[in-house]
């Protein structure tokens, strides 16, 4: 095992100074801050006491790390995951992410340091210094959602649903009901979900017949003010979508806010639909069509993954699949019933 002078050796600062940097002291400089980080990451360093615990002892406590806890799909996330872990017998820490990287990586920390006996994380980008060393460490890990790709964290199990053939679905609709020009407020390009959700969408629209203009694809970041701002370029446009497809629930909130600040109305001067269904769509005026994760079936998988790896089993990834929920946002016939 890697020791702490090793890790200061490596990124070229003093034991004190890797010191400061794992208990997030605010002095350290944010340069010295990445490299320390680099060196944990490239030598798989833990403290050994922490190491001797994970190894020796079980807390019976599973962390996870969540990207967004004032995000519907991930609240109901936590919600099954604590459900399911307490069926079992273990407690869950939760630590949110905020969508904020260096916060994730904090999180993860703190659990390790917390003698977590295992790790559930839907991470927030593409890359996490902490969970490359947490997995290097042999720290159980799964991801559930998104996931990280590369050297180090292939063999992390994801729990994941696969949206294309809703998303397909989707776009069925959508034509079926006379829509032409479909836009979508894409999530982070840096997530796997927010690569994936645009490249199913892109593919749809092919299969129908339709191009996904640039005009038509605006960066968001899962958050409601982004898809606020993305729809107010599309309506600006000298031709805009007749369609408006949001690759999350907050971002076609903020989507809704944009269009009715402007006068127009949903459906009828634009469609809106969703990704990730939340229960309170149906309250909405007009009701959101949305596609709907199995979010309940995705926490149970992700614990029982997790506890197999701590408890000395294998476990396997899980692809669950997406829905289609239609209401009245795309301009269905009164009366319509999912």
């Amino acid at each position: 095992m890697p020791a702490i002078k090793d890790v200061a050796r490596r990124a070229g600062v003093s034991v004190a100074t890797v010191s400061r940097v794992l208990n997030d002291h605010p002095s350290v400089r944010l340069d010295t801050r990445e490299r320390v980080l680099a060196a944990v990451a490239d030598l798989g360093y833990r403290p050994n006491a922490v190491a001797r615990s994970l190894r020796t002892d079980q807390t019976r406590t599973l962390g996870l790390v969540i990207s967004d806890v004032l995000n519907p799909f991930f609240t109901e996330l936590a919600r099954s995951v604590e459900d399911a872990a307490r069926e079992l017998d273990y407690s869950v820490i939760i630590g949110n992410a905020d969508e904020r990287p260096e916060l994730q990586d904090h999180h993860v920390r703190t659990l390790m340091d917390r003698r977590i006996d295992g790790l559930l994380v839907s991470p927030t980008d593409g890359g996490s210094p902490m969970m490359l060393a947490a997995a290097r460490a042999g720290t159980p890990m799964v991801f559930v959602d998104r996931w990280i790709e590369g050297e180090g964290l292939d063999a992390v199990p994801v729990i994941r649903t696969d949206g294309r053939g809703a998303i397909r679905d989707l776009v069925d609709h959508l034509c079926a009901l006379g829509h032409r020009r479909l836009a979508i407020i894409a999530g982070p390009a840096a997530t796997t979900t927010g690569r994936e959700r645009v490249d199913a969408f892109r593919s749809a629209l092919r299969e129908f017949g339709l191009a996904l203009s640039e005009d038509h694809i605006g960066q968001g970041d899962f958050q409601a003010d982004s898809g606020r701002r993305v729809t107010a370029r599309f309506l600006d446009l000298p031709h805009p979508p007749d369609a408006i497809f949001a690759a999350d629930n907050l971002m076609a909130l903020g989507a809704m806010d944009e269009i009715r600040a402007r006068g127009l109305r949903v459906p009828g001067d634009v469609a809106l639909a969703a990704f990730d269904d939340i229960p309170w769509f149906v309250h909405t005026d007009p009701p959101i069509t949305a596609v709907a994760q199995p979010t309940g079936a995705l926490g149970h998988a992700g614990v029982r993954a997790l506890i197999d790896l701590v408890e000395g089993r294998p476990a396997e990834s899980v692809t669950l699949s997406a829905r289609l929920v239609t209401r009245r946002s795309c301009g269905e016939p009164e009366g319509s019933k999912p």
